[in-house]
């Protein structure tokens, strides 16, 4: 493995809260491509489902729990997928490095498990406006920080994210394809 870590052919597909990376992604599955969900919401979603309220998941007291949980969970999955294989996952594992930002964390962790694999393309989808659900939290400023934290974080860890304008589902899938396209008859 070399210092950047081991190159796949995964592409992530990030942003803020409610930037539309779960539709984007649902599109690109419905076109036939394989695709990893986000383990965060899945994560909350089974908190809930045991017990807890969203402002104890969400919490302080919670913050560090969940995100170091987060992260494992992150590793554990990638370290199954096929590197050479095209995967769209929803979320990277860099994603914790802006997420443990937020909670006030120590990012070491997260940077170093950010190294283990290379992506092939990051791409961030511009913001949407934001739609709370039992899930969702943040507020229209906290979206913009974490917005601006991702692309930040990305670049820090040597990738050169892609934005993505917002157009219908549809238009967004084929902006990231042809993307690909035109890297890989480059």
């Amino acid at each position: 493995m070399s210092a950047e870590g081991r190159k796949t052919n995964w592409c992530v597909i990030t942003g803020a809260p409610s930037s539309g990376k779960t539709s984007v992604i649902e599109e690109l599955a419905r076109r036939g491509h394989a695709i990893q969900n986000e383990i965060a919401r899945d994560l909350i979603e089974e908190c809930l489902r045991h017990g807890m309220t969203l402002s104890e998941v969400r919490g302080a007291e919670y913050a560090k729990e969940l995100q170091q949980r987060i992260l494992k969970l992150k590793n554990a999955r990638e370290m199954e997928l096929e590197p050479a294989t095209l995967i769209f996952s929803d979320r990277g594992t860099p994603d914790s490095v802006s997420y443990f930002r937020v909670a006030g964390l120590d990012t070491s962790l997260a940077v170093k498990a950010s190294k283990v694999y290379r992506y092939r393309a990051v791409f961030i989808l511009d913001r949407l406006p934001i739609k709370k659900d039992g899930v969702r939290t943040e507020s229209d400023e906290q979206a913009a920080m974490l917005d601006a934290m991702l692309e930040e974080d990305y670049r820090s860890l040597g990738y050169a994210p892609v934005r993505v304008p917002v157009l219908p589902i549809p238009a967004r899938a084929d902006f990231i394809l042809a993307r690909l396209d035109a890297e890989k008859a480059a």
